[in-house]
C-alpha cells in the first residue's frame, strides 16, 4: 500500500472512530427513543461532514447562521420553521405522520405565523376582521372517511391579506384575517374570508439570505390555512390553493399538492352573495372545500404526540 493510501486510511479511520465514540456516548439515554434520535442524528451528521468535507470556516458560518436564526426568532416569528420550511422537513416530516388513509383530505405545513386565541365566528361569519382583500366565500362539508358528517368539528382559518401581510407582522396588535367555528349538526361549514393571494415568507433575515444565495424564490403560492379538529380523529393541518396560480409548481416550502388546488370562482360586482350580504357592489369570489378527516389512531407518533400536547 502506498504511503498515500496508508495515509487515507488512517484518516477515515480516525473520523470513523470519532463517529462511533459520540454514538456510544448516547448509550446511557434511559428513554430508548431519544437514544434512538440523538444516535441516528450523529451518524447522519458526521456522514454529511465527511461527504462534503467541511471546512473550519464554513462550519463557523454555519454556526453564525443559527445564530442569526435564533436572534431573530419571537413570539410572533419563527425562523427555524421558515428554515425547516424551505429545506423540505417540514413537508417529509407531515408525510410521514400523516400516512395516506382512504379519501382523507391531505395534510401541508403548519406555517410560523399560527397563534393561538383567534376569535370566534359563528357560521356564516367572517374571519377577516377588517384585513384588505377581496372578499371570499368559503363552504364546505366536514366528513369521516365513510362520508358521515363530523358535527362540531372546530376549524380553525388563517390567511395573510392582499398585501401578504398575516396580522401578527403587523406592529399594532390587530387580529385579523383569522378565526375558528364551528362544523354544525349536518358536518356542513361557511365564513367569508379573503381571495387568498400570493406572498414572500418573510426574507429579511438568514433564511431569506440563504434563498438569495441559492437563487430561489421566497414567493408562496396563494393559499388559506386550515386546521381541523374533531374527537376521535385525526387532527388535519392543511390549505387550500388557488388554481391557476402561476407559483403552484414552485411553492418555497413545498406545501402544494394536487388534491389541495381548488377553483376559486370569481364574482363581477353585482352579483348577489350566497347569504344576502351587501358587498358594497365589490366582485368577491367562491370556494368549496369538502373536508374528510380520518379515524384518530392512523395518526403517526409524532402526530400522535401533537395531538395530545394540544399544540
Amino acid at each position: 500500500m502506498s504511503e498515500h493510501n496508508k495515509a487515507a486510511a488512517e484518516q477515515r479511520a480516525r473520523e470513523q472512530a470519532l463517529v462511533d465514540k459520540v454514538v456510544a456516548s448516547f448509550e446511557t439515554a434511559q428513554d430508548p427513543r431519544l437514544r434512538q434520535l440523538t444516535q441516528a442524528l450523529t451518524r447522519h451528521l458526521h456522514a454529511f461532514l465527511r461527504e462534503v468535507r467541511l471546512t473550519e470556516a464554513e462550519w463557523a458560518s454555519a454556526i453564525d447562521f443559527l445564530t442569526a436564526a435564533g436572534h431573530i426568532t419571537d413570539d410572533k416569528r419563527q425562523e427555524f420553521i421558515l428554515l425547516s420550511d424551505v429545506l423540505g422537513a417540514s413537508m417529509q416530516t407531515i408525510a410521514i405522520n400523516n400516512e395516506a388513509y382512504a379519501n382523507a383530505t391531505e395534510a401541508t405545513v403548519l406555517g410560523p405565523f399560527f397563534v393561538e386565541g383567534s376569535p370566534e365566528v359563528p357560521l356564516g361569519g367572517d374571519i377577516s376582521f377588517g384585513a384588505a382583500g377581496q372578499p371570499c366565500w368559503v363552504e364546505g362539508t366536514v366528513t369521516d372517511t365513510d362520508g358521515k358528517p363530523v358535527p362540531g368539528a372546530r376549524m380553525e382559518v388563517w390567511e395573510a391579506d392582499e398585501d401578504g401581510f398575516y396580522d401578527v407582522q403587523y406592529d399594532d396588535d390587530r387580529t385579523a384575517a383569522r378565526g375558528h367555528l364551528f362544523s354544525d349538526e349536518s358536518g356542513a361549514y361557511r365564513f367569508w374570508a379573503i381571495t387568498p393571494t400570493p406572498y414572500p415568507i418573510p426574507h429579511d433575515g438568514p433564511v431569506g439570505a440563504l434563498l438569495a444565495a441559492v437563487g430561489r424564490s421566497p414567493m408562496r403560492a396563494s393559499h388559506l390555512h386550515f386546521d381541523v379538529r374533531a374527537e376521535d380523529r385525526r387532527t388535519l393541518i392543511t390549505h387550500i390553493f388557488v388554481r391557476g396560480d402561476e407559483l403552484l409548481e414552485r411553492d418555497a416550502v413545498f406545501g402544494v399538492k394536487d388534491s389541495l388546488i381548488h377553483d376559486f370562482v370569481e364574482h363581477p360586482p353585482g352579483t348577489p352573495a350566497p347569504d344576502g350580504r351587501d358587498l358594497g357592489g365589490r366582485s368577491w369570489s367562491s370556494v368549496r372545500f369538502d373536508i374528510v378527516l380520518a379515524p384518530a389512531d392512523t395518526a403517526g407518533p409524532g402526530m400522535a404526540a401533537y395531538e395530545r400536547n394540544g399544540a
